[in-house]
């Protein structure tokens, strides 16, 4: 009996299979997407505490391994949390008030040097640069504060989400040895290890990115910051702030703060000292790129910067300043379902033991 020929070649019909599942793949993202915009008021604060549960969760399995009870070593986690979010909030908002008027005033200052310098058109205004700059920003804000917080009022939105992130990071932190059961149950027979497994190398990459994030932006922070005092750069404990904060949005906040720094020295120092300043900007950021990430982050997943700006952009586009925020870590996790998938599961010999949260080793 003679055999049907098939359809279509072999390389369609595998063609076929993959822009299949390439499509499967985006229409569920893209319904995951829309579900977290429409239940924005309850996903923002679920992965707010998150964040949190991974920067400080160190911190909570070190006291639970010394015997303190689990809640209470919860509470005083998240006592540790507000003090350091807290802390770090009114140094940075205070620094950055001090010194605002005085930051601004420069990059004017600075606008002004470069129209003078390279002949632009005398219509340049840098009043008028500054207002559509302002206005522009105002504008982008309200963009992204209508699109997270519509209908209440920005200061009261604030409060309650953090204090419902901060609820939901105690009971992540009490609840996490709970974790794996909670991954058996709701995994389809068979799958929960896998389901576990990858659940573990999502958390472990937050966790990772977070605690490494933080502690390169410290030490980019004072760099700067120490380098600038000594050039005598004005504002330059606002300026190191303005780095503490843009650290978190890789790349784009380096960029945009180093520059803000080099304008603030090109308009109150000068030319030289503003080169100085730049050189101060390059050599940190060859020290954190060439050293600090390679150190600090080495065991967390790493991301082409392609992707990062890609993730960024996704972001922004979705939740404003807010989703800049959370795209890289989101995109951390995803990268490291992905690994462990690759990797062939629970069953590989190099797969981590013990529950979502908890310490592999």
């Amino acid at each position: 009996m003679q055999t049907q020929k098939p359809l279509l070649p072999d390389a369609a019909r595998r063609t076929a299979a993959w822009c299949g599942v390439v499509l499967l793949v985006a229409g569920v993202a893209a319904v995951l997407v829309f579900l977290c915009i429409v239940f924005k008021t309850a996903v923002t604060p679920v992965l707010l505490a998150l964040l949190g549960t991974g920067l400080l969760g160190p911190v909570h399995r070190r006291m639970a391994a010394y015997g303190v009870n689990r809640s209470v070593a919860a509470g005083l986690t998240c006592a540790v949390l507000v003090a350091v979010v807290g802390g770090a909030g009114y140094i940075v908002v205070t620094a950055l008030v001090d010194t605002g008027e005085q930051i601004v005033q420069s990059l004017k200052d600075a606008g002004q040097w470069v129209i003078d310098h390279f002949g632009i058109e005398d219509g340049a205004n840098v009043d008028d640069l500054a207002a559509n700059a302002k206005t522009l920003v105002e504008k982008f804000g309200a963009s992204a504060a209508g699109g997270l917080l519509s209908g209440i009022s920005l200061v009261g939105s604030l409060v309650a989400t953090s204090v419902l992130a901060l609820l939901l990071t105690f009971f992540f932190l009490r609840d996490s040895d709970r974790a794996v059961r909670l991954a058996h149950s709701i995994a389809p027979r068979g799958t929960g290890d896998l389901v576990e497994a990858m659940g573990r190398r999502a958390f472990e990459a937050v966790e990772g990115f977070m605690r490494g994030t933080t502690l390169i932006a410290l030490i980019d922070a004072v760099c700067i910051t120490v380098g600038l005092l000594i050039l005598d750069v004005p504002g330059a404990v606002g300026l190191g702030a303005l780095v503490l904060v843009g650290a978190y949005i890789p790349y784009l906040g380096a960029f945009i703060s180093g520059a803000v720094a080099v304008l603030v020295a090109l308009a109150d120092r000068g030319l030289v000292i503003a080169l100085w300043a730049l050189g101060v900007v390059l050599a940190v950021q060859v020290l954190e790129g060439h050293v600090l990430q390679p150190m600090i982050q080495s065991r967390t997943v790493q991301m082409h910067p392609a992707m990062i700006l890609i993730a960024l952009t996704a972001g922004a586009s979705v939740a404003g300043i807010l989703g800049m925020l959370l795209a890289v870590p989101l995109c951390a996790a995803a990268f490291g379902i992905l690994g462990e998938l690759r990797s062939g599961g629970p069953d590989a010999p190099d797969a981590p033991e013990g529950p979502v949260g908890e310490p592999s080793g």
